[in-house]
């Protein structure tokens, strides 16, 4: 099968999909929390006013849906275009320029920073200068400190004794994290580069605590960094995109996929099943969707779902699998 040919049938298929991801899509703009990060992405279309290939490939992972959006830009804009409908929340991300604009512009969100992106910073001056390599291990053993009170302040029941004693245990260890950065931060014979990591951390401070606060929150941003690592070893084997439709396809694919392995569901499982639906429906997509969603399928729609077989799908009515 020739090249064209092969491309003529995913660019066929492409609008089929559209409405499974404006539902998904809508749903994560149902939720309050997500993981949000961007990574780049080759498209190679020639574009007014953009000088070489460059994209980005944006995630938003919530409890429900992990949503992919292709973009020329790294811009604010994407994040407004994402969640600036929705009332409040909170998302987790690093310290780009560009969450910080959308939730100055919307001040009912709370930017969650990634302790593991603090944590980096403290290794970076480690590597880079070796005489500090001592002083940073301290705050690079503080923060695992940190993540240990809070993993067993998580193990305990809300409200019960031992869950007390480990949030306080960890808000004493925040503030006296605080106090030293303060009194680092007033020795003059400081080195600048570490100057500039604790100031870039009393920057960020309010965001780094949120978790403390809102314990359902994690400490860091790796779901939304594990979420980019299938496009990313994509990227490494096909480098990105020949056309923007086939990069937007590329992104829903995504969505579609990782979502449906998020609830545990097969992914060829859910394919096949869907593909079927939309050739019943003459080439289009199926005009009820809910059986391909996860939060509306009914429980023995979800079971057959999540079975490795094709042919255990016997409650989407109509379906052929045999």
């Amino acid at each position: 099968m020739s090249p064209g040919t092969l491309a003529g049938g995913l660019q066929t298929l492409a609008p089929m999909f559209a409405p499974v991801v404006d539902a998904m899509l809508a749903k994560l703009r149902s939720e309050q929390h997500w993981h949000a990060d961007e990574t780049r992405w080759a498209v190679f279309v020639p574009m007014d006013g953009k000088v070489g290939h460059r994209w980005y490939l944006w995630v938003y992972h919530s409890p429900s849906v992990v949503h992919y959006v292709l973009d020329p830009s790294r811009s604010a804009q994407v994040v407004e275009d994402e969640l600036g409908e929705v009332a409040c929340g909170i998302i987790s991300c690093d310290r780009y320029s560009a969450y910080k604009k959308f939730a100055r512009l919307h001040p009912t969100f709370l930017l969650a920073f990634c302790w593991v992106h603090q944590r980096r910073d403290f290794l970076e001056l480690g590597n880079a200068h070796p005489t500090m390599l001592a002083w940073a291990m301290t705050w690079v053993d503080a923060i695992a400190q940190l993540y240990r009170l809070n993993d067993l302040r998580l193990e305990e029941p809300r409200g019960s004794a031992l869950h007390t004693e480990h949030d306080i245990a960890l808000r004493k260890a925040l503030q006296d994290m605080a106090e030293q950065r303060a009194r680092s931060l007033s020795e003059a014979t400081l080195f600048e580069p570490a100057l500039k990591v604790l100031r870039s951390m009393d920057r960020h401070w309010a965001g780094l605590l949120v978790f403390v606060d809102h314990p359902l929150v994690p400490m860091d941003n790796n779901i939304a960094e594990r979420a980019h690592r299938t496009p990313v070893v994509g990227r490494k084997n096909f480098y990105g995109s020949g056309s923007l439709w086939s990069g937007q396809l590329a992104a829903a694919m995504y969505t579609v996929l990782m979502t449906v392995k998020l609830h545990k569901i097969n992914p060829r499982t859910w394919l096949m099943a869907y593909l079927q639906a939309c050739c019943d429906a003459g080439n289009r997509a199926p005009s009820d969707i809910r059986a391909f969603l996860p939060w509306t399928m009914t429980a023995p729609e979800l079971a057959a779902m999540r079975a490795c077989r094709v042919a255990t799908i016997p409650t989407i009515e109509g379906l052929d699998t045999s």
